[in-house]
Parts: C-alpha cells; sequence; structure tokens
C-alpha cells in the first residue's frame, strides 16, 4: 500500500511538471510566435536547462504534440459545456457554437494557429493527439443529426466558415468586431445551403 501511494506520487509530481512545461511553452509561444519556441526558452521559464526536458519530452515536438492534444481537449470540454444551453432551434444552436468556437480562437490566436493551420514545420499529431481533434469532429457530427442536417460535406463546410472567419479576424483585426460581426450571416448561409429543408442543387 505504501508502495503504490509513492509511486502514486512520483506520478502526481512528473504530471505536475509536465504540465508546468507546457504552460511555459504557451507563454514562449503567446510572446514570441510559434517560430519563437525553442527547447531553451521553454526551459528558462520553468527554471531547467534545456537537456532537462528531455526526461519529459523526447523533443521540441513531442511538446507541440502535447500542446496539440491539450488545445483540442478544452474546445471540447468548451463545447460539451454547451449541451445544456443548446436549444432545439438550428439557428440559435449554431450560433451559440460558432459564436463561443471563433471567440476561442480570437482569444488565443496561437492556439487557433496550431489547431487549424500547421505553424510549426514538420510536425504531424500523435494518434493519442490526433483521436482528440476527432473527438470534437465526431461531437459536431452530433449536433448536426441532433438537427437533421445530413449533407455529409456539412461538416467540412461548418469548420471552413469557422477557420475562415477565425484567421480572418486574427490576421487583420485582432480583438475587434469585423469578421466576428458576419457570424449569424455565415450561419444564414450554411444553413440554406445544407439545412434539414434544403434540397441538393
Amino acid at each position: 500500500m505504501l508502495g503504490k501511494a509513492n509511486i502514486d506520487r512520483i506520478a502526481r509530481r512528473r504530471q505536475d511538471t509536465k504540465d508546468e512545461i507546457l504552460d511555459a511553452a504557451w507563454a514562449v509561444v503567446r510572446e514570441s510566435g510559434w517560430a519563437g519556441l525553442t527547447l531553451r526558452g521553454v526551459a528558462e521559464r520553468v527554471g531547467m536547462r534545456a537537456p532537462s526536458l528531455y526526461g519529459h519530452f523526447d523533443s521540441k515536438l513531442s511538446i507541440v504534440d502535447a500542446m496539440f492534444g491539450q488545445a483540442w481537449a478544452e474546445i471540447h470540454a468548451d463545447a460539451a459545456a454547451l449541451e445544456t444551453d443548446l436549444v432545439d432551434d438550428p439557428r440559435a444552436a449554431l450560433l451559440l457554437v460558432a459564436t463561443t468556437w471563433l471567440d476561442a480562437m480570437a482569444a488565443d490566436p496561437e492556439r487557433n494557429a496550431l489547431m487549424n493551420q500547421r505553424p510549426i514545420p514538420g510536425f504531424t499529431p500523435s494518434a493519442d493527439s490526433y483521436a482528440l481533434a476527432v473527438r470534437s469532429i465526431e461531437w459536431l457530427h452530433r449536433l448536426l443529426d441532433r438537427f437533421d442536417i445530413t449533407d455529409p460535406d456539412a461538416a467540412d463546410l461548418w469548420t471552413a466558415l469557422l477557420a475562415g472567419l477565425a484567421g480572418q479576424q486574427n490576421a487583420n483585426d485582432p480583438g475587434g468586431e469585423r469578421w466576428r460581426r458576419l457570424v449569424p450571416r455565415a450561419v444564414d448561409m450554411f444553413l440554406s445551403e445544407v439545412g434539414p429543408h434544403t434540397a441538393r442543387r
């Protein structure tokens, strides 16, 4: 029993250190952009030397992979928290989802870049981290099914709309409303194309 307690304590300590490293990595990225992410910069923020990071992550790309998984896990948690607020009207529900997503991406442009662009050359998410992104897409499919939106391209169209709005907002009017104010029209366009009562052309 005592041995298990010690093992659990060591595991918690290691996880706490990994979480601290990830927090430091996000801080570096938010300050210097993805091009400025270095092991040395991360290590300095947690009071380590860069080689010490290898006891927790194999490489810079493994840190990025953990950040990718963390970002998608957080977004999925935000989406799940919306469940009780989603009404039966598809426009109102999708408007809430879209606005929540866009606000999250606008609040953290570097997270948006990692989730929706390719800011790190050579990075491909691991199977475990990618599964967290897939989980969010599966949530979206269930949401669309709820409103009888069965067009096979609906989810891709939806994510393209939101990623485009977020990218434009962050690139051209950070902190503003220029593209955020277009969300209601984007939702209307989406529903006019793939809504439950829309015939395919």
